[in-house]
């Protein structure tokens, strides 16, 4: 196995002294926590999922440009204790939007109330953050993905994981086609980005069913695993697929063409390399970083679906007796 031990020290949590850990340990722990979540109330649960998913996104080290353990990355307001918090906050949030989908069908009803909730959720953010922008983009693409789920709550019998994660994508692009009734007039960063270099950002990807999740990021994350890499490095390697391909809004809106291009073209140069586990890997990935860094480039909208793949990879490995499962259809 493939690890990366050897690159950063931020993904061991060093055991107390006088502590020893056994596989048992691990078993043990594992089936208290499959127990907990079993007990869980179906909206709990998705929530809970859908907040650990943004706490590993965020403590996943090393990130290009991003916050993770070693630092801010390219943000100036944002650390990962605050991440951490805003994670947290948001729970309450996502477990209102799985209960207000569960027996629901996608429409303009449902649009304008799970945009209500989401709109309440970004103000318990930014309280927790002191007003910085920690997870705005997951708020709609992650809170999408639990209604969904929401909606689709039990694979059907002949469901591969993927086609089962294929049709909570498509429930929630589904109910992202909707108007938001309620929806005032914005002028943010994202729509000023889409409007000036022509990008479909966030809410296409939403509306056409999640791509950068469902074939880009889940089969990187299951290739990754497949030739040895050790899980950090598997997501790193997902993160980095992503960002490959995707006009990164957070990137385009920081750094333009420029950073863009710096973006895709250096994450592939890692891929090309074997990946962030390899020593030539693990070199494009800095010089990655650095070009990042220079041009003051973070690319926040791979790292929310990035968030979004963590999630679906859980749920759906937990709907099907916790499985290791390929995303490969």
């Amino acid at each position: 196995m493939r690890t990366l031990s050897n690159l950063s020290p931020a993904f061991h949590a060093p055991l107390a002294e006088g502590a020893p850990y056994s596989t048992s340990d691990a078993t043990s722990d594992a089936a208290s926590d499959a127990a907990h979540e079993a007990a869980l109330r179906p909206d709990a649960q998705l929530a809970r999922f859908a907040r650990d998913a943004l706490i590993e996104e965020a403590r996943l080290t090393p990130k290009p440009a991003l916050v993770d353990a070693r630092g801010s990355g390219a943000h100036v307001d944002l650390d990962l204790a605050t991440m951490l918090r805003s994670a947290h906050a948001l729970e309450p949030t996502f477990a209102a939007l799985a209960r207000a989908s569960y027996g629901a069908r996608p429409g303009t009803a449902l649009r304008t109330d799970l945009a209500r909730i989401g709109r309440a959720g970004e103000a318990a953010m930014m309280r927790a953050t002191a007003g910085s922008n920690a997870h705005r983009g997951a708020i709609w693409i992650v809170g999408l993905l639990v209604a969904g789920a929401a909606i689709v709550h039990t694979p059907g019998a002949d469901d591969s994981a993927y086609a089962h994660a294929t049709r909570i994508g498509e429930t929630a692009a589904h109910i992202a086609r909707f108007d938001d009734l309620l929806a005032q007039p914005a002028r943010s960063n994202g729509e000023r980005v889409r409007e000036r270099y022509n990008v479909g950002g966030a809410r296409s990807e939403a509306q056409n069913g999640f791509p950068h999740v469902l074939r880009v990021g889940l089969p990187a994350l299951h290739d990754a695993r497949a030739r040895g890499d050790d899980e950090a490095a598997a997501r790193v390697d997902a993160l980095l697929a992503i960002m490959a391909s995707l006009d990164d809004t957070c990137v385009l809106h920081r750094a333009g063409l420029a950073g863009r291009e710096a973006a895709q073209a250096g994450a592939q140069r890692v891929r090309d390399a074997g990946g962030i586990a390899t020593r030539a890997g693990r070199q494009a990935f800095d010089a990655l970083e650095r070009a990042l860094l220079a041009l003051n480039a973070s690319p926040g909208g791979a790292a929310d679906l990035l968030a979004a793949t963590i999630f679906i990879d859980r749920l759906v490995q937990h709907r099907i007796g916790g499985r290791t499962v390929s995303w490969n259809n």
